[in-house]
Order: structure tokens, then C-alpha cells, then sequence
């Protein structure tokens, strides 16, 4: 590999480490190295390509935009880009799903989302403390890192991580203890010692945390919780969003309608970075310029935003596809698990994960997966689970190739 990443570029760089090629291009499921290798992507961009790369589709919107001079910055000005975005997101999205959303530009990122939904939940209520839950992933910035579980983030911050509780997640106690038991005694207690909190901030299916999938009944027992003790809901949808659970919003099985929704990366279609903040009307309580950034109006990323919404969310196709190839990723790895005393499959849609007893599998099925070109990450506490997540408009040929890799990694590792 080119010294120049070694020898320039800081030591915190991570994916370039797990995967150690140099890439050149990508289109659709394969990434290639400058050599033209192929190699099946199980990566997806951490989520963020839920469309594929480089989508024909959607660069043919893009490089017509460019070509004509359309506004590329914008910050919050009003452009025709983003009324198209708007008016396509209202039609496609909210009004089909009978959701009523003010959408906010919060900056181009993830924690960008996170942070202003956590600065809204305060400045609504008036209180600082925020609920947040075991093996959280909300971002890396201070106020996301404070509600985010895993400890060698939250290490990097350089300084305490205030304001936030954590409560156990879904399934945290391997079913032995009643849902909310803890957490609405302490609600309720007037000697527990808990803050007063502003909100709750749930991922409805942990990426990064490994792969851990709560159920409908879990995700309604949270909200009437909040609704009885008068906190707001966020969910945070910014990896598990824009159909990667099957549905467009990754909470629509379970019937709520949180008070706040965090979306980013494929939001943006393209890969290209975008981010909203969804404000239920009533919450909409922010004074002009009171949360804002230089990179909120990234109108490329409208353009390619609205087509893939056009493209894929005018029906239920989609959706449909994503749950079935997800059911056949679950059914494998079911298989696998069957095989292999101490892993066990987990997720749904196709965010898929196998987590292993033996913290040390994981990461040595992701190297024998890339010895065999395929791209695969791990999450969870310790990278003992491997995480499963194609694109969506991966095809059935490409996933069998994918999941006979996966089959014979873990086979070499295990052997």
C-alpha cells in the first residue's frame, strides 16, 4: 500500500486498517482497488448507500444539475433543489405514513442531528437530563457522545460526559426482568435520585452496538412511558432509516409517531452528506439561527435525495424486497449459528448481524471475508458480532455470493 496514508494521514483512520487495499472506483454492490479487483460490499458505507454506488440513476440527476450551475451552496436559502426535496419528502414519505413533521437542515451529519434534537428537547422542557439506553451509538461529537454507550468513544471526549442516564436496552437482561421495571421505578421514586428528564433517545435497532433488534412491543411500552411522564421521544434513524429495516422509518411496526426523528445518511440517496432533524409542529420552538451550519444546504445531495425518493418510495417495492432478502440473510445465518456452538444470528430487514461467544471470531471472519473479497464489519461492545448490511438494491445473486462467502469464512475461522 502507498506509504503516504502511513506516514500522513493521523493514526485514527480505522476502515483502512480492516480493509487494507487501495480503492479506485465503486458502482452498485462492488467496490474496486486500483488493481480492478472486485469486491462485494456488505458495508454499504456504514448505511449511508442504501442505493448502491455511484446509482446510474442518481448520478444522471446530479451530473445534469452540476452541468447547468445549480446552486451547490446554499446554507438555508430557499432553492428550487430543496422545494423539490420538500414537496418529494411530504408526498413519498410522510403524508403515505399520515405523519405531520416539520423538517430542519441541522448540518450535513448524523451527530449533527442528534445534537440539535437534544438541544430542541431541552430548550422545550426546560430540563437537562437525557435518557439514553445500553450499547447506544449516537454520534461522536460531545452532546452525542454523552448519550452514546460504548466506553473507548465516550473515552476519546477528554472530558466528563454529563447530562445523560442510561437505562437497560431491550433484552439487556436476557428477558429475566419485566420491560421499563427499573427505569419507572426510578421515574417514579421521589428519593431514586434520577433527574427530571427532558427525553428519551432510542435507536429502534443498534448498529453499532451490535446488531440488537428491540421489539414492537418494547419500542409502544417506551412511548407510552414517555407519553405518562411527559418526556419526548427521539429515534434516532440515522443508520436504520430510509428502508434499511424494510420500511422507510425504522419504527413504523411499531405504530408510534416519536416526537422527534434523526435521519441521515441515505437520506442523501447518493452517499452524499445530508441531514434532518423531524420536528413534531408543536415542538417547533427554535428562534431563527438558533442551531445552524455552514453545510446545512447541501442542494447536490437534494437532488440526488429526491430522485431516490421518486425512484424508490412511490410504492411499496422496496420495502417488500428488503424484508424478504432480509428474511433469506436471517435464514442463513440461522444455519450457520446451528452449526457453530456460541453465535447466534441477530436483526432484521437487512441489518443483519452474527454475534459470537468468542470475542475474537468476528474480526477473524471479517479478514477471511476480505482474503475473499467481500467487505464486512463488526459492531458490538467488544467487534464480537459481524455485521451484515448490503445495499438494498443488492440482487439476489450478488446476496448468495455474498452469504456463501460469509459461510465459508466463518468455516475457515472455525475449522
Amino acid at each position: 500500500m502507498n506509504d503516504i496514508f502511513a506516514t500522513l494521514e493521523s493514526e485514527v483512520r480505522s476502515y483502512s486498517r480492516t480493509w487494507p487495499t487501495v480503492f479506485d472506483r465503486a458502482g452498485g454492490s462492488y467496490l474496486y482497488d486500483e488493481d480492478g479487483h472486485a469486491y462485494l460490499d456488505f458495508f454499504a458505507g456504514a448505511g449511508a448507500l442504501n442505493y448502491g454506488h455511484n446509482n446510474p440513476l442518481l448520478k444522471r440527476k446530479l451530473i445534469d444539475y452540476i452541468e447547468r450551475d445549480g446552486v451547490t451552496h446554499g446554507l438555508d436559502q430557499s432553492t428550487v433543489a430543496k422545494r423539490e426535496f420538500l414537496e418529494t419528502f411530504r408526498d413519498n414519505v410522510l403524508k403515505p405514513r399520515g405523519l405531520n413533521y416539520k423538517v430542519q437542515f441541522p448540518g450535513p451529519t448524523g451527530t449533527n442531528s442528534v445534537e440539535s434534537a437534544l438541544k430542541l428537547v431541552r430548550k422545550i422542557t426546560g430540563r437537562e437530563s437525557i435518557i439514553s439506553f445500553t450499547n447506544a451509538f449516537h454520534g461522536m461529537t460531545l452532546g452525542s457522545l454523552s448519550v452514546t454507550g460504548n466506553s473507548m468513544k465516550r473515552g476519546g471526549a477528554g472530558i466528563p460526559l454529563v447530562h445523560a442516564t442510561p437505562m437497560p436496552y431491550d433484552n439487556y437482561f436476557d428477558g429475566q426482568v419485566p420491560d421499563f421495571l427499573y427505569f419507572e421505578k426510578l421515574l417514579e421514586d421521589s428519593g431514586s435520585g434520577l433527574n427530571e428528564p427532558a427525553a428519551v433517545i432510542v435507536e429502534t435497532l443498534q448498529g453499532e452496538g451490535g446488531i440488537n433488534s428491540s421489539r414492537p412491543e418494547w419500542l409502544r411500552g417506551l412511548y407510552e412511558l414517555c407519553q405518562k411522564h411527559d418526556m419526548l421521544m427521539i429515534v434516532d434513524d440515522v443508520q436504520m432509516g430510509c428502508g434499511r429495516t424494510g420500511p422507510f422509518f425504522s419504527f413504523e411496526e411499531a405504530g408510534i409517531q416519536p416526537d422527534i426523528v434523526c435521519l441521515s445518511k441515505s437520506i442523501g440517496g447518493y452517499g452524499l452528506p445530508l441531514a434532518l432533524t423531524l420536528i413534531k409542529p408543536e415542538h417547533d420552538v427554535w428562534e431563527p439561527g438558533e442551531h445552524n451550519g455552514t453545510f446545512r444546504g447541501n442542494n447536490p445531495a437534494f437532488v440526488t435525495a429526491t430522485e431516490a425518493l421518486k425512484l424508490y418510495w412511490a410504492d411499496d417495492e422496496l420495502e417488500k424486497s428488503t424484508i424478504a432478502k432480509g428474511e433469506r440473510v436471517g435464514a442463513v445465518l440461522t444455519d450457520i449459528a446451528a452449526e457453530h456452538g456460541g453465535a447466534v444470528a441477530k436483526g432484521r430487514g437487512l441489518a443483519r448481524g452474527l454475534g459470537f461467544e468468542d470475542t475474537n471470531v468476528a474480526g477473524k471472519v471479517s479478514k477471511a471475508a476480505f482474503d475473499r473479497r467481500l467487505l464486512m464489519e463488526t459492531s458490538g461492545p467488544v467487534s464480537e458480532v459481524l455485521k451484515i448490511m448490503p445495499p438494498l438494491t443488492v440482487s439476489d445473486d450478488e446476496l448468495e455470493q455474498g452469504l456463501q462467502i460469509v459461510r465459508d469464512s466463518v468455516q475457515a475461522v472455525l475449522a
